[in-house]
C-alpha cells in the first residue's frame, strides 16, 4: 500500500510541474508578439513610401501609423476614416526620399495586416457606357482568350481569310493557285498541329483539292509518319481520306503497308474505321486481300508475308496456309463481336468479313451472329418526347437512316441482307420490311436494292404486309420501273421467277445463298432418321454437348425459314393477281405498247406480260392479255413510212426479235397479228428484220400457226424469199 501511494504523489508532481512550464511558454510567446508588434509599428512609422505610394487616413495602414506614434501607449486607436474638415480633401502622407528606403510591397505583406484593393490609389480604366464600346471591349477580352489559349490561333486566322477566297468558284485558276502556294507556305512546319484543328484542316483540305502534283506530294510526305494518329482524330480523317484520293499508286501502297497490323483495330474505332473502308475502296484487288486476311487470323496479323498469298476464299485460304479452323473462327468473332455492339454494319469490308465468316463458322456461331444482326437491320431511331426541339429534329433526320439499305452499295452487303432475311423469323422478317417502307423507290432502282426486293418477294409469306408496303409503292411508277435496268427485276420475278435470261449467274447466286451450317444440318438429322433411333440419340447427344439450350429454340426456326412455308406459285398469285400488280402492269403495256417493244428493257417485261407469264399465273386475266395482243398489233399495222426517222416495229433491232418470240411462244397472239396486220402484206415485210417475224409463222410449234399464213407463204418460200430454219 505504501507503494501505491508513492506512486501516486510522484504523478501528481509530474503534472504540476508540467502545468507551470506550460504556463511559462504561454506567457514568453504572448510576451514575445507584443514586443514584434511595437517594433513592427515603429519601423513602419519610419520607413518612407515610395513616389507613387500614398496612404489614405482612415485605412488600416494609417491606423498603424498613428500608433506607432507612442510605441509604449497600450490605449487601442480607432480604425474608422478620419474626418476631412468641410471643402478640404483627405491629406496624403508625404514621400520623403532617403536612398535605404524599405519597398512598399513588403509592408503590405505583413502578416496580420492586410491592407485591401482600395487602399492603393490606382487610375480608373475608361467605362464602356455605349452598347458598341461594350460589345468591342467584349471582343477584345475574347481575342485575348483565344491567343493565350491557341498557340496558332493567328495563322488559324489568316488561313480563314485565305480559305474564303480560294473556295469561290468565281475565282480563277491562277488567282486561286497563288493562295494556295501562300496558305501552304505558312503552314509548313506546322502540318501536323493544322490538320487537328477543325479550321484549318479545312483550309489544308481545299489546298490538295486545287493545288499541285508536287504540293501534295510535299504535304502528304510531311504527314505520312502521322496518317495513322491522324485517322483517329474527329476533323483530320476527311484530310486523310482526301489525301488518299490524291495519292500516286506508289503513295497508296505505302499507306495500306502501314495498316498491316493495325487494321483490326482501327475497323472497330468509331472514327478510324472510315479510312480502312476508303483505303479498301481505292485498293486493287490483291491490296483489298491483304486488309481482309488480317481480319481472318492472328498469324496473318502479326506476320506480313502471310498476306501475300494468293487464295480466292477463306476456306482456301486455311487449307493453303494450314491454319486452325478454331482459331480462325475465334479470331474472326473478337473482331465481329464488337462491330456489330457498336453497330458498325455500313462498310463493305465488314460485309466481306461477314460473307467469308458464314462459310466457315458452325451452326450456334453463325446463329447468334444472324441473332445479332437482325435488330441492327430493321432498327430506327425513336425520338424521346423530353429531349429539346433542336436534339427532335437531329433524332427525326436519323430515323430515315435503314443500315439494311446503306449495305445495298455493295454485293457483299446484299448477300449478307439475303441471308438475314432467308434465316430470320417470321416476325423478323416482318421488321425488315417495316423498316424500308420509305425506301422502296431508291431499292427498286438500285442494281442491289432490286435484288433484296426481289428475295423479299419470293421468301415472305405475309403477303398483305408486303402488297401494303412494297407493291403498292411500285404501281404508280410502274413504267420507269419497266424501262430501268434495275427496276424490271422485282416484275420478272413475279412473272418468271429466277430465269436466266432476266439474272445473270451472279445475282442468281445471290438469290439462292444460304448459310452451310444452318442448312445442312437438317439433311444430316434427315439421314439418321432413316439409318435408325440409334443414330438419332448420338446427334442429339452432340447438339446436347455442343450447343446451349437458349439459343436451340431460335435456331430450329432459322433452318425451317430458309423459303417460307408457303407454296411459291400461291405466294406469286397473292402478290401479282390478287394485289391488282397485273392489272395495273398489262394496262402501262397497253398504253406504253410502242415504246416498250422498241426498249432494250421494257420488251422483255412485255413479252412476259403478253404470253401471260410463267405457269400460266396470268391467265384469269385472258381479256386483258387480248387487248395487249390487239395493242401490239395495231402498232405493227402502221405502214412503213419514209419520211419518219424512227424504223417500223417490224424492222427495229429488239422490237422485231420480240414479236418473233411472242409468234413462236402465244399462238392466239400470232392470229391476232396476222389478221390485223400482216394478211395480204406478207411479200412486203419478206426482207430485212421483218422477214424473222413472218418466217415465225411456219417454224412454229403450234399446227393452227403454221396452217394460217401457209397458202400466202408458200410460195415466197419455194421462190427462196423465205428460208426457214430449224428452231432449237
Amino acid at each position: 500500500m505504501a507503494a501505491v501511494g508513492k506512486l501516486g504523489d510522484s504523478k501528481k508532481r509530474m503534472r504540476e510541474s508540467s502545468a507551470i512550464k506550460g504556463g511559462a511558454k504561454r506567457r514568453f510567446s504572448e510576451q514575445k508578439k507584443l514586443t514584434e508588434r511595437k517594433h513592427f509599428k515603429k519601423k513602419a512609422k519610419d520607413r518612407p513610401l515610395k513616389t507613387n505610394q500614398s496612404v489614405k487616413p482612415g485605412s488600416a495602414l494609417g491606423a498603424i501609423m498613428d500608433s506607432a506614434g507612442d510605441p509604449g501607449s497600450s490605449k487601442k486607436r480607432k480604425r474608422g476614416p478620419a474626418k476631412a474638415k468641410e471643402g478640404e480633401k483627405p491629406r496624403f502622407l508625404k514621400q520623403s526620399k532617403s536612398a535605404g528606403a524599405m519597398p512598399f510591397n513588403k509592408i503590405v505583406r505583413a502578416k496580420h495586416l492586410k491592407p485591401t484593393d482600395k487602399d492603393v490609389a490606382v487610375p480608373e480604366k475608361k467605362e464602356a457606357n455605349t452598347p458598341k464600346e461594350r460589345r468591342l471591349a467584349a471582343k477584345e477580352k475574347a481575342e485575348a482568350r483565344k491567343i493565350k489559349r491557341k498557340p496558332n490561333y493567328i495563322l488559324e486566322k489568316e488561313l480563314a481569310s485565305l480559305w474564303e477566297k480560294m473556295r469561290c468558284y468565281s475565282i480563277g485558276k491562277v488567282e486561286r493557285s497563288k493562295l494556295v502556294s501562300e496558305a501552304l507556305q505558312k503552314m509548313y512546319g506546322k502540318l501536323l498541329e493544322v490538320a487537328s484543328s477543325h479550321v484549318s484542316a479545312r483550309v489544308l483540305q481545299t489546298c490538295i483539292k486545287y493545288g499541285s502534283q508536287e504540293e501534295r506530294n510535299v504535304v502528304f510526305e510531311e504527314l505520312r509518319p502521322h496518317l495513322l494518329t491522324l485517322s483517329r482524330k474527329k476533323y483530320a480523317v476527311h484530310l486523310v481520306k482526301k489525301l488518299l484520293d490524291a495519292a500516286s499508286k506508289k503513295q497508296l501502297e505505302g499507306f495500306i503497308s502501314s495498316l498491316h497490323g493495325h487494321v483490326s483495330f482501327l475497323i472497330r474505332h468509331t472514327v478510324g474505321s472510315a479510312v480502312v473502308e476508303h483505303a479498301y475502296h481505292l485498293a486493287s484487288g490483291s491490296q483489298r486481300q491483304r486488309l481482309l486476311m488480317e481480319m481472318y487470323s492472328t498469324e496473318l496479323q502479326l506476320f506480313k508475308d502471310l498476306t501475300l498469298t494468293n487464295a480466292g476464299s477463306l476456306a482456301d485460304l486455311i487449307s493453303k496456309l494450314k491454319l486452325q479452323k478454331s482459331s480462325v473462327l475465334q479470331h474472326m468473332t473478337s473482331i465481329i463481336q464488337p462491330l456489330l455492339e457498336k453497330g458498325i454494319v455500313d462498310y463493305s469490308i465488314i460485309h466481306a468479313t461477314l460473307v467469308e465468316y458464314f462459310t466457315i463458322a458452325d451452326r450456334t456461331s453463325a446463329a447468334d451472329v444472324i441473332q445479332q444482326l437482325l435488330p441492327l437491320l430493321s432498327q430506327e431511331s425513336v425520338t424521346d418526347d423530353g429531349l429539346h426541339a433542336s436534339s427532335k429534329r437531329k433524332n427525326k433526320r436519323r430515323k430515315t437512316r435503314i443500315p439494311l439499305v446503306n449495305m445495298m452499295h455493295t454485293r457483299d452487303g446484299l448477300k449478307v441482307g439475303i441471308l438475314c432475311i432467308k434465316h430470320g423469323t417470321a416476325k423478323d422478317r416482318k421488321k425488315i420490311v417495316k423498316g424500308i417502307k420509305d425506301h422502296i423507290r431508291k431499292l427498286a432502282l438500285d442494281q442491289y436494292g432490286s435484288l433484296l426486293l426481289s428475295c423479299i418477294l419470293s421468301v415472305v409469306d405475309d403477303t398483305k404486309l408486303v402488297t401494303k408496303i412494297i407493291i403498292r409503292e411500285l404501281q404508280p411508277m410502274l413504267k420507269e420501273l419497266v424501262l430501268d435496268k434495275n427496276g424490271r427485276r422485282p416484275l420478272l420475278l413475279l412473272l418468271h421467277p429466277q430465269c436466266h435470261r432476266y439474272f445473270t449467274p451472279d445475282d442468281l447466286a445471290c438469290l439462292n445463298s444460304t448459310v452451310p451450317s444452318l442448312c445442312t444440318q437438317d439433311e444430316k438429322e434427315v439421314e439418321a432418321t432413316e439409318a435408325g433411333p440409334e443414330k438419332i440419340l448420338e446427334i442429339d447427344t452432340e447438339a446436347i454437348t455442343t450447343q446451349n439450350n437458349k439459343y436451340n429454340d431460335s435456331m430450329k426456326t432459322m433452318q425451317s425459314a430458309v423459303g417460307g412455308k408457303k407454296d411459291a406459285l400461291v405466294r406469286r398469285k397473292e402478290l401479282l393477281v390478287e394485289s391488282g400488280l397485273a392489272e395495273c402492269l398489262i394496262e402501262t403495256c397497253i398504253n406504253t405498247a410502242d415504246e416498250l417493244l422498241r426498249s432494250n428493257f421494257g420488251r422483255e417485261v412485255i413479252f412476259e406480260v403478253a404470253v401471260g407469264g410463267s405457269d400460266g399465273i396470268l391467265h384469269s386475266l385472258s381479256d386483258r392479255l387480248a387487248d395487249l395482243h390487239k395493242a401490239i398489233a395495231t402498232v405493227a399495222a402502221f405502214p412503213k413510212s419514209e419520211e419518219s426517222e424512227a424504223d417500223h416495229i417490224f424492222e427495229n433491232f429488239h422490237s422485231s426479235r420480240t414479236i418473233r418470240k411472242l409468234i413462236l411462244d402465244s399462238p392466239s397472239f400470232a392470229e391476232t397479228l396476222w389478221k390485223m396486220a400482216l394478211e395480204g402484206k406478207s411479200a412486203k415485210w419478206a426482207k430485212g428484220h421483218s422477214c424473222k417475224v413472218v418466217s415465225a409463222f411456219l417454224e412454229s410449234s403450234e399446227i393452227t400457226v403454221r396452217d394460217l399464213p401457209k397458202s400466202e407463204l408458200q410460195p415466197l418460200v419455194d421462190s427462196g424469199i423465205i428460208k426457214l430454219s430449224d428452231r432449237k
